[in-house]
């Protein structure tokens, strides 16, 4: 790998141990990729405060020194950890302490992510808590080479932003945090940003529960690969596409996709494709969207439900104001809990704006800074859940061992307040 003169200092030991960790902890990555350099960035979103019981141990060994050493920086000892090089943001984590009392989740893992917080915090990172964070403010600029993790936030980052980021990992991003380089690979390279496969919806794609059909179709057809998606597709709003990115990267590992005249790299069909030649198109017909539906509700039997879980990836605040207006003046059935997963930001909006106060007037609550899969866990009891969200019925079934049923925001609130499922595919 060839190193710029800045970054073989760094490598040297010049900026502190940590760094010079991190360095080398690149060099190592990208060698393994065939990576002949490194890219600069200025934008990094990871994951550093999440509590896990391998953390716990770290940081009663040594302090958060010693957890952020040994995973972030895949580093045989404790070393000080630097203030963070360039902008950093901490993603989504464990449940909060808005959580207890109604999460079964452990309080020493809420107490552990504090100290988390407070550390990298005195570090520069922003703690905004979210799987989402380009709906608080972090907004790379078309181009911007970042280090990203989570696969929805990536696939969003790139296609709907147009900023260049593979899908990194805690320790890639942590090293990056350090010295504001990543391996120039992948996503990176404008050869590796073109499209491969063309996607032609020829039934309506115009709500919601479409797009993340449509998104979910798409990713087992190209998994890791670029899609082009043309058709008969309505304009989509920011909350379709975040929907559309992470259903393609649940069911395929999307991380690129283009929606000529939409989306920023691809103008026309002809764009999205470098100029090279248009493949022949897979055709998305009512045929392939009942199919998509009914394999994201194949994990559904009882239609008794005692969970509904919304907001994954985290809410919009228009998300959630749609979901106030759906509860107002209803009530949650005996036995049935609602969950909305949201960025902490945002949920404060929210209860500035009294969509909160509706939803827990319903009985609901407006949860931050996880979600059941990413913090295994579902209220005590759950049997079968509802959501709105492709990507949380195609993991939580798995995770947690429990049903699942996939449809509209409507249908998961009436069924919070029915306590049965009555969604159909119309």
């Amino acid at each position: 790998m060839i190193l710029t003169d800045d970054e073989q200092r760094m490598r040297d030991g010049a900026d502190g141990p940590a760094t010079a960790a991190a360095m080398d902890l690149l060099v190592r990555y990208g060698e393994a990729l065939d990576a002949e350099r490194l890219c600069t960035v200025r934008n990094v979103a990871g994951t550093t405060t999440q509590p896990s019981p391998v953390k716990a141990r770290l940081v009663a060994e040594g302090g958060w020194d010693r957890a952020f050493s040994i995973i972030n920086l895949d580093a045989d000892e404790t070393l000080p950890i630097p203030p963070m090089a360039v902008p950093t943001c901490q993603l989504q984590q464990g449940f909060g302490p808005d959580s207890v009392g109604t999460v079964p989740y452990p309080e020493e893992f809420v107490q552990l992510q504090s100290g988390g917080e407070a550390f990298m915090g005195a570090r520069g990172v922003s703690v905004l808590a979210t799987c989402t964070p380009y709906q608080v403010g972090n907004l790379p600029v078309r181009g911007e080479h970042c280090a990203w993790m989570e696969s929805s936030a990536v696939v969003y980052a790139n296609s709907v932003l147009g900023a260049r980021t593979n899908c990194e990992g805690g320790a890639s991003t942590g090293a990056a945090s350090l010295t504001g380089r990543i391996p120039c690979w992948g996503n990176h390279h404008d050869e590796q940003r073109r499209g491969t496969h063309l996607v032609r919806a020829t039934t309506p794609v115009a709500s919601f529960r479409d797009w993340g059909l449509l998104g979910y179709f798409v990713g087992d057809v190209v998994q890791e690969a670029r899609p082009v998606v043309t058709g008969d597709l309505a304009l989509p709003d920011l909350t379709d596409l975040k929907h559309f990115g992470a259903a393609a990267a649940s069911s395929g590992g999307v991380e690129m996709y283009h929606v000529p005249g939409v989306t920023p790299e691809a103008p026309t069909v002809e764009a999205a494709f470098g100029g090279g030649r248009v493949p022949d198109a897979v055709v998305f017909g009512e045929a392939e969207k009942r199919a998509a539906y009914a394999r994201l509700n194949d994990q559904g039997s009882d239609e008794d439900v005692d969970f509904v879980l919304l907001g994954c990836p985290h809410a919009s605040l228009d998300q959630i104001r749609d979901i106030a207006r759906a509860l107002d003046g209803r009530r949650l059935a005996a036995g049935t809990e609602l969950w909305v997963m949201a960025p902490r930001a945002l949920a404060a909006v929210a209860e500035r704006s009294g969509h909160t106060a509706v939803i827990e007037a319903a009985g609901g609550r407006v949860l931050t800074d996880s979600c059941p899969a990413m913090s295994r866990t579902a209220p005590v009891g759950t049997r079968t859940f509802a959501t709105d969200s492709a990507k949380q019925a195609h993991y939580l079934p798995a995770i947690l061992g429990i049903g699942a049923w996939f449809g509209t925001t409507a249908e998961c609130v009436d069924a919070a307040v029915t306590g049965r499922w009555r969604g159909e595919l119309r």
